[in-house]
């Protein structure tokens, strides 16, 4: 099994919410893994790019939230090992990896983190986004991490199921607003397409998908799904395993791959 988390806003671990409580409740359902490797919308590289410290600190990597989330510290080490790992297999497939052992943990990864697996008894291994190339890109990115998927490594895509901050500054939305029916048609279509197993139609989402480029005018917190869901194998499917919105905008799904 694989992941895409809906990550939201870094104060999302203050304040209750459904998306909140499901992310701290299905954490408590998890096997045991070796090591986790997360793929967060917040890591942007031309190339991908792995974590490989041992301890790596933290990236309080935002602005305009309340002070106390500038005192929180996801201790989880880091894992050179696996780090290395990842990029052999990237290697192998054809892609250019990097490791950087200075890199911190951003608030893509330890945001869902500290709800999901609060212990941090897990090694953490980060891995960038590459908004230069495409969806199909990072599918195939996420195939050649299929044997970390296989050996036990929990492989979590942090990103957003919609993303247009744009309009959420401009269009004035309460927590509460209604998501509207753009919004929703993109979700809906997301759903369908990945309990389907359409990769072809997922990875061509910006032309086949509802009010693509209203959710997403960038692409990098849809990213990551295309890299768990490719991790996890083919004819692997998506199942919605949550759904919710904030600001009416933001989709807060998430999905299990297998």
């Amino acid at each position: 099994m694989t992941l895409f988390v809906s990550h939201g806003a870094p104060n999302l671990i203050l304040h209750n919410s459904e998306a909140r409580s499901f992310l701290a409740a299905f954490g408590r359902n998890l096997s045991d893994y070796r090591g986790i490797l997360t793929v967060s919308a917040h890591y942007e590289s031309l190339e991908p790019q792995l974590t490989a410290g041992s301890h790596p600190p933290m990236i309080y990597d935002f602005g305009g939230f309340e002070p106390e989330l500038r005192t929180i510290v996801y201790p989880a080490p880091g894992s050179p090992s696996l780090a290395k790992e990842a990029a052999e297999a990237l290697r192998a497939a054809g892609f250019a990896p990097g490791l950087d052992d200075r890199r911190g943990y951003d608030h893509g990864t330890w945001v869902p983190l500290t709800l999901l697996r609060p212990e941090a008894d897990l090694p953490v291994v980060q891995l960038s986004v590459s908004p230069n190339q495409d969806a199909a890109w990072h599918y195939r990115m996420g195939e050649a991490l299929r044997p970390l998927a296989d050996s036990g490594v929990l492989i979590i895509g942090s990103g957003a199921a919609t993303h247009n901050l744009h309009e959420f500054f401009r269009g004035g939305y309460g927590f509460d607003t209604p998501a509207p029916d753009w919004v929703r048609a993109f979700g809906d279509w997301l759903d369908e397409k990945a309990s389907e197993g359409d990769v072809p139609a997922l990875v061509d989402y910006r032309r086949t998908a509802p009010f693509a480029r209203e959710n997403h005018p960038t692409e990098e917190h849809l990213l990551p799904f295309f890299v768990a869901l490719g991790a996890a194998g083919e004819g692997a499917r998506g199942e919605r395993i949550h759904s919710s919105h904030q600001y009416g905008v933001l989709m807060m799904d998430c999905y299990a791959f297998a």
